[in-house]
């Protein structure tokens, strides 16, 4: 089945931000459509609105006054869902609430042509359960857009138990017709992007509560090394806490209190005292008038390093050596076991255990753990931590090091595979799990990832970049040193790695 032609009509119910965003996109690709809001002239008002923000677009240069003019042309305000009878698509977004939908969908049903295609921009509830009481449950799907609809890429194609495989189709190709980029997704809870993304904000949660480092030295390392667009303490400001601790909760719930989505007691503890973010005023940040945002940490060296000698291969953190030689620093390779060495000191990309089990256990003196960098030729800050009881000196010569190849440098405390590492091995890890239980294909899962959340590679191919074997090892360190199931390998990840594959092969 190929895309919707766009004489066909489409309804949205919702005249909220969420809805009125997809009546737009749907009225610019050239369709007509139909908006419903239960809230007497709310759809009407929505419309106006459109209209203003395209006003600002022509105004800005961005879109002709035709193309201005054609959107809203196509845009009509409906006070009855009477008038929806001819549709051939109707897109719910109303209210998260599983007995609203069920009741709007039931009406729906008894309203329109068996031809017409039913479905809901639901975020968190199981496109199964809405159907499940339809006479024909095979004709609704999940149609997921993310906020605002008309400026980010992604749509998740949802299908539930009963949904029609063509008619999922047909939506995907209408959506790409539209200028989206679709992902196909089964209905299991957070479908791919709000359940793989639970550990980009779980991860710094956690480092925040066990005092490894502040908000915004955790936010830079973030962006800076790992490449993110923003932290994950800027990004739940922006979200809101409510919503953001909401959708843990209900995806913590809906997997049966899986500590791996675990809830967050510092997040909880900001909605309690309605810190809820930006909408606030108050969230990890102060966003009143005036209001000076605090600066990361950072660790300076004054020491002179011209010479380094790099022991055998260091995996990911490879590119650093080509960094440091464009600096002007000699850079001697010997065989060795991924180590680089600047006097006294010992450096060495984290595998997931702490500095001091790893000196222990590696014999290894004056040792400097190295976090990941998303692109160690363009990352501007990089996180170390180090062992107990190392040189000053040593430190100094470890921190210069990495200052002559034009790195800030934030200092940790001590913790398992720093911040960017763990962070994107739990991402991966998750993502593993979701292409293990059949929830979407590789290729669907990176794309979500990135057009969904802006990560700015999708986490299972991140983890081949990494490489596997190496991913695992970090998981494995990480789950032995917190003793706890949250970090448990996938079985689909220690299955690639035995067998000599990627996540993409």
């Amino acid at each position: 089945m190929t895309a919707l032609n766009t004489s066909a009509r489409v309804a949205v119910i919702g005249a909220g931000a969420m809805g009125a965003g997809i009546a737009q996109v749907a009225a610019q690709a050239g369709h007509p459509v139909l908006l419903l809001d239960n809230r007497p002239g709310a759809a009407a008002q929505a419309i106006e609105g459109i209209g203003r923000q395209l006003g600002k677009r022509v105004d800005s240069g961005k879109l002709s006054v035709d193309a201005r003019n054609a959107t809203l042309a196509n845009l009509q305000a409906v006070e009855a869902i009477e008038a929806l009878a001819d549709c051939d698509l109707i897109i719910e977004a109303i209210v998260e609430n599983l007995e609203v939908k069920r009741t709007l969908f039931r009406q729906l049903e008894g309203i329109c042509g068996e031809h017409c295609i039913l479905a809901s921009n639901t975020s968190s509830l199981s496109i199964t359960s809405i159907a499940a009481q339809l006479e024909r449950p095979q004709r609704l799907l999940g149609l997921h857009f993310f906020n605002p609809a008309p400026v980010m890429a992604l749509v998740e194609i949802v299908s539930g138990l009963a949904s029609d495989p063509a008619l999922a189709e047909c939506l995907y190709d209408t959506a790409k017709a539209w200028g989206k980029k679709p992902v196909h997704t089964r209905s299991t809870p957070g479908f791919i992007v709000n359940r793989v993304a639970r550990p980009f904000y779980a991860e710094s949660l956690r480092m925040l509560q066990e005092g490894a480092a502040d908000c915004p030295t955790l936010d830079a390392l973030m962006r800076e090394a790992g490449g993110f667009a923003m932290g994950a303490f800027e990004l739940t400001d922006l979200i809101g806490h409510d919503v953001n601790y909401a959708v843990t909760c209900s995806v913590f719930d809906a997997y049966y209190q899986d500590t791996r989505f675990l809830p967050s007691l510092i997040q909880k503890e900001l909605v309690d005292g309605g810190r809820l973010g930006r909408k606030s005023g108050h969230g990890f940040y102060s966003y009143a008038e005036g209001a000076v945002r605090p600066q990361p940490a950072e660790i300076n060296s004054a020491a002179s390093v011209n010479v380094c000698i790099a022991e055998g291969n260091l995996g990911a953190a490879q590119a650093l050596l080509s960094r440091l030689s464009e600096q002007g620093v000699e850079v001697i390779q010997r065989d060795g076991q991924g180590l680089l060495r600047v006097g006294d000191a010992v450096l060495a990309l984290s595998d997931g255990r702490m500095a001091c089990q790893r000196a222990k256990e590696d014999g290894l003196r004056n040792l400097i753990l190295l976090d990941l960098a998303f692109d160690y030729s363009k990352a501007q800050r990089i996180a170390i931590s180090y062992a107990a009881g190392i040189d000053p000196q040593a430190l100094d010569q470890g921190v210069a090091l990495l200052q002559r190849a034009g790195f800030k440098v934030s200092l940790l405390s001590d913790s398992p595979a720093l911040a960017v590492l763990r962070t994107v091995a739990m991402l991966a890890n998750e993502a593993a799990d979701a292409l293990l239980q059949g929830v979407a294909s590789a290729a669907d899962i990176d794309l979500a990832m990135r057009a969904g959340v802006n990560y700015p590679q999708g986490p299972l191919a991140w983890a081949d970049a990494i490489g596997l074997a190496h991913v695992l090892k970090v998981l494995e360190n990480l789950q032995a040193g917190y003793g706890e199931e949250r970090y448990r390998p996938s079985l689909l990840l220690r299955r690639r790695v035995a067998e000599g594959r990627t996540f993409h092969d």
